[in-house]
């Protein structure tokens, strides 16, 4: 209530841009003064529900409910976020190098539409710089996953050394990694999702994995695949063969898509990729589809258009055992996060399951 009486007005009638810094810089300021991150979990902290409490690679996620990559892009904010209410969140994406993204404007609301359409093009502060903030928040209280990608200027046959720098760069300060190859807004980055390619990438991605694991010790890190949601069928048949036969942990199911169907605002020419409302059944369709190509063997998150406790529920029933959200946080506020847990708990009871990894995947099984 708070957030949408006083804050959001403030925030929406700014540049989106400045308005996302702001929140950024605000959450970081906040949660270092004395007492400010009792204050955040005072106002906005998840109670602990057994039922929704989950283990995955051997990593506890309190609740199931994370951010997803693009809102802390720099990880300077991982402190404020872990203190209302997420059971995860996700930094990045971060390139090796700092690069600035692409012109300015880049990001875009869409109040009728209940979306967000940005062509940010991988602005971060690169590897070294990730490193220090996340070596600042000292001991974290969730589990904290590194987005990477490729610099704009990397071509794509030189694509996978763009990768193993970010690991071997930020591999001791990541809970787990995930592998970015579908955002709209690099050039030729989505074409690293079919083929020899995607299958070079993902065995130099592994490759890495195991070898700063031998070097670093300690249990060995997951490692995702984020794809895109704007895939034919055969596409998302051929692809989840070749990630599974990669070897990595789990895949992300998606990215925004270039799709504009359906848009009325103003801004629907703008270029870029759409978040929001208009993805919530595109990206659910494409949980229900990864699901049944591995048979349940491969861990889902989903991400695309969670706005309700139904809309994160309806993506674990079709196969996702984790969900994150970003445009939703942005329109509704951080008391979103309760509100999803409280309410995917009532629809776990209401369909007489126990815990929540007897509805993963249940859909299937109807």
């Amino acid at each position: 209530m708070l957030y949408k009486k006083i804050a959001k007005p403030i925030l929406f009638s700014m540049d989106p841009e400045k308005a996302h810094h702001l929140t950024i810089d605000g959450l970081h300021a906040v949660s270092k003064f004395p007492g400010g991150k009792e204050l955040l979990r005072g106002l906005y902290a998840v109670p602990e529900y057994p039922e929704l409490r989950t283990e995955l690679w051997g990593i506890p996620f309190a609740n199931p409910v994370g951010l997803a990559a693009g809102l802390d892009k720099n990880a300077k904010a991982v402190t404020g976020f872990s203190s209302i209410g997420f059971g995860f969140m996700e930094v990045g994406t971060v390139t090796p190098k700092p690069q600035a993204g692409n012109e300015l404007p880049r990001l875009f609301r869409l109040p009728e539409d209940v979306a967000l359409i940005n062509r940010m093009g991988f602005n971060n502060v690169g590897i070294e710089t990730m490193a220090q903030h996340l070596q600042e928040t000292g001991k974290r209280t969730i589990p904290v996953a590194v987005n990477i990608g490729k610099n704009k200027a990397t071509p794509n046959e030189h694509a996978e050394d763009d990768y193993r720098a970010c690991i071997r760069g930020l591999y001791n300060y990541g809970d787990f990694f995930v592998v970015n190859i579908s955002s709209p807004n690099t050039p030729d980055l989505r074409s690293l999702q079919h083929g020899d390619d995607l299958s070079r990438l993902l065995d130099a991605v592994q490759e890495e994995m195991k070898l700063q694991h031998q070097q670093k010790g300690g249990a060995a890190k997951p490692v995702l695949v984020k794809i895109a949601p704007d895939l034919r069928e055969e596409e998302v048949s051929y692809m989840v063969q070749t990630i599974v036969k990669s070897g990595v942990s789990g895949i992300i199911a998606s990215n925004t898509t270039i799709s504009r169907d359906g848009l009325t605002h103003r801004h629907k020419g703008e270029m870029g990729g759409l978040s929001g409302r208009p993805l919530t059944e595109r990206s659910t369709r494409l949980i229900h589809s990864i699901y049944a190509a591995t048979e349940g063997k491969l861990p889902i998150i989903g991400s695309g258009g969670i706005f309700t406790a139904q809309d994160a529920y309806d993506k674990i029933c079709a196969g996702a055992s984790l969900v994150e959200v970003y445009t939703a946080l942005i329109y509704e506020g951080p008391g979103l996060i309760r509100h999803l847990n409280e309410g995917l708990l009532t629809l776990l009871r209401k369909d007489g399951f126990k815990h929540i990894t007897e509805a993963v995947g249940s859909a299937h099984r109807r």
